[in-house]
């Protein structure tokens, strides 16, 4: 039910760099062996990030318990607290990668990451703690489009399908290991007394958790540096929003992604299924990973570890084979099917709700894991699909801005998805005991409601695909 972290600016990045082949014809290709460094670079920045994502939705439970909170404010924490800067000027800082040497725009990111995750560990209350979230999502928003433009000047095109499937071992490392080894620290600090001094300032004993992820942050900033910038392969003239002589509002509209929005709505019937499907979906896929261990905890007394160290096992093994298994099958439905990529989206969309309404009401532990990690597969699965149909029926010079307005979407909604389980836990169930039965309660009403607008979608995206067919688009 997940598009692929940063997935549809891959291929914006990829088509704008064939666009300007006339340009970057007569420029000579850079070292490969820096090439291969600087995907090192961006792959261990990647992980950190979902490292850190992955490890804090761990600590749920440690948080709820030290502060007091209710689920309610507990699922603001793990969600939209670290979307509010995001939403402010994620779009704008995400320009800077146009602008200036973007090895510098990724490593300044990737360091004031590191930093505020490193403040959490020393947050004397909730609020600081909230505080110290509040601009994850910010200082990350130039890691996706800044890591794609620097790969499409180093690589040549046959090159760029290996090299942009690498980059998700960054996300898929982060997830799954995040799981295994962010459990075994966690059970660790837990040894510890409940208050420790950290750079002696006193602090619960999992916020030690929190400064050690810090440090992995400046680390990969520290890495990033030794990236050599690689020429631009397209003029610059290129990378120009609107006209030089526009006003300042016109500017300040087109850094906002007025230009992506008014593309969607003038094509609306196509656009408006494929955003609402995307934006349901994301509320129960993306909101499900923080409750994952309030959910276990309660409903089946696991510890983070235990957790941690099943289901992060099942989740490299499911999103390696989503990826491969997404690709195959939309591929083989492309040989029938001009919708095929909505159609193949449709079905796993279907397959991932089954898995994710079954998940709470499985008697055991183990089972219960299992079909997270199976709704992890479908969801990865449905990756390639859904990234290709957005690119495949939005014009060439406005992908770059629509796929930043759909990954936004991915984002904002995504973050939403937390509050929403926690909201529901707390008024409607109102016993957070059992939080199983806000998870089910969310998957029944956001899923299968996603996976209508999708299966919606499919007709008018057929008919527009033949419409740029007849075009010889």
């Amino acid at each position: 039910m997940a598009i692929a972290p940063t997935g549809p600016g891959m291929v914006a990045e990829a088509e704008n760099a064939a666009a300007d082949v006339g340009y970057a014809g007569a420029q000579p290709w850079p070292s490969e062996g820096w090439g291969w460094f600087a995907l090192f670079a961006i792959i261990f920045a990647t992980f950190t990030m979902f490292f850190d994502q992955t490890v804090f939705g761990l600590l749920a439970e440690r948080i709820k318990g030290s502060f007091g909170i209710s689920d309610s404010t507990l699922g603001f924490l793990l969600g939209p607290a670290s979307v509010i800067a995001y939403v402010i000027v994620g779009i704008p800082l995400a320009r800077l990668v146009d602008i200036y040497p973007r090895k510098w725009v990724l490593s300044g990111g990737i360091a004031v990451l590191g930093v505020i995750m490193a403040l959490g560990g020393i947050a004397q209350n909730f609020i600081q703690l909230v505080g110290s979230r509040l601009f994850v999502g910010a200082s990350a928003s130039a890691n996706g489009p800044g890591s794609y433009s620097l790969l499409v000047d180093y690589f040549r095109p046959l090159r760029i399908p290996l090299v942009f499937a690498l980059i998700q071992l960054g996300y898929i490392g982060g997830s799954s290991l995040g799981n295994i080894l962010g459990g075994q620290m966690i059970a660790w600090t837990a040894t510890m007394p409940t208050k420790i001094s950290i750079v002696g300032i006193q602090a619960f004993n999992w916020q030690l958790v929190l400064i050690i992820i810090g440090g992995l942050g400046i680390l990969a900033a520290i890495i990033m540096t030794f990236v050599r910038e690689p020429p631009r392969r397209s003029p610059p003239e290129a990378h120009q929003l609107v006209a030089p002589g526009a006003s300042l509002g016109r500017k300040i509209l087109a850094f906002m992604g007025w230009d992506a929005a008014v593309a969607i709505w003038q094509n609306r019937q196509v656009f408006l299924p494929l955003f609402v499907a995307l934006a349901l979906s994301a509320v129960e896929s993306q909101g499900l990973p923080a409750w994952r261990i309030p959910f276990m905890k309660r409903t089946y007394g696991w510890s983070e570890a235990e957790t941690g160290a099943l289901l992060g096992s099942l989740q490299l093994v499911a999103m390696l084979a989503g990826i491969v298994a997404g690709t195959v099958f939309v591929s083989w439905l492309g040989r029938k099917y001009k919708d095929a990529n909505i159609r193949a989206t449709a079905i796993i969309f279907a397959c991932t709700t089954i898995c994710t309404v079954l998940t709470p009401l499985m008697p055991n532990g183990v089972l219960a894991v299992t079909l997270m990690s199976l709704g992890v597969f479908f969801g990865l699965a449905g990756a390639p699909a859904q990234n290709a149909a957005v690119q495949r029926i939005t014009p060439n010079e406005k992908r770059g801005q629509v796929s930043a307005l759909y990954l936004f979407m991915f984002t904002f909604f995504g973050a939403m998805g937390s509050f929403v389980i926690g909201w529901v836990s707390t008024y409607i169930v109102v016993d957070e005991q059992q939080v199983w039965k806000a998870i089910l309660i969310t998957a029944v009403i956001f899923l299968p409601t996603a996976t209508w607008f999708m299966y919606r979608g499919i007709r008018p995206y057929r008919e527009e695909v033949e419409r740029l067919e007849k075009l010889g688009l």
